[in-house]
């Protein structure tokens, strides 16, 4: 089977982000089974975005998947992530301040996405438009993850700890992928 990547460091970088990006949605998919639907069906909804995220960077990575393709599908579904996780159904943080800036980053990365993956010339990007993305997303993460390990709210906190770097993480693969594009 023929790949799109022939450099061992892009093999490297997608492979670790798609290889952390399962392990952590089999977390959360281990924490539905645990606390059941009634609790953690939202975390299930997620993981149903970040699996396809992950199933179409490893059919881009086979060739089995265009970029056009790719770039809107995992746009799209980016995109629905961080409109339910962050701006419809926030974590509860007590720290108003700190809400209103993970709010204000969180509309700023979803217009960032409308902008950057929906245009049809997709081959102006640039490798620092991209990074913005990822940047603002782990900003947003980091906040999140100081926010509720120092203010524990339940036995589920940890599961959410590890929920909230899923997406950085598939975030830095897709940046991956379409870097390498733009290289070839």
């Amino acid at each position: 089977m023929k790949t799109r990547f022939t450099q061992k460091s892009r093999i490297f970088d997608i492979a670790v982000t798609a290889i952390g990006a399962v392990f952590s949605v089999g977390v959360m998919l281990y924490a539905v089974a645990h606390f059941g639907l009634s609790e953690a069906w939202p975390e299930l909804v997620l993981n149903l975005f970040y699996i396809a995220c992950i199933v179409m960077m490893v059919m881009y990575f086979f060739r089995r998947l265009d970029t056009r393709h790719f770039n809107y599908l995992s746009s799209v579904c980016i995109g629905i992530t961080v409109l339910l996780r962050d701006i419809l159904f926030q974590p509860p943080l007590e720290n108003y301040a700190v809400h209103l800036i993970c709010l204000t980053l969180s509309v700023t990365l979803l217009l960032m996405l409308t902008y950057f993956y929906a245009r049809k010339d997709y081959k102006s990007y640039t490798r620092g438009n991209l990074m913005a993305m990822f940047i603002i997303d782990m900003v947003i993460a980091g906040l999140y993850n100081f926010v509720i390990y120092f203010n524990p709210i339940n036995e589920y906190t940890t599961y959410l700890l590890t929920e909230i770097w899923i997406r950085p993480t598939i975030i830095y693969g897709l940046v991956a992928c379409f870097v390498t594009e733009k290289e070839n």
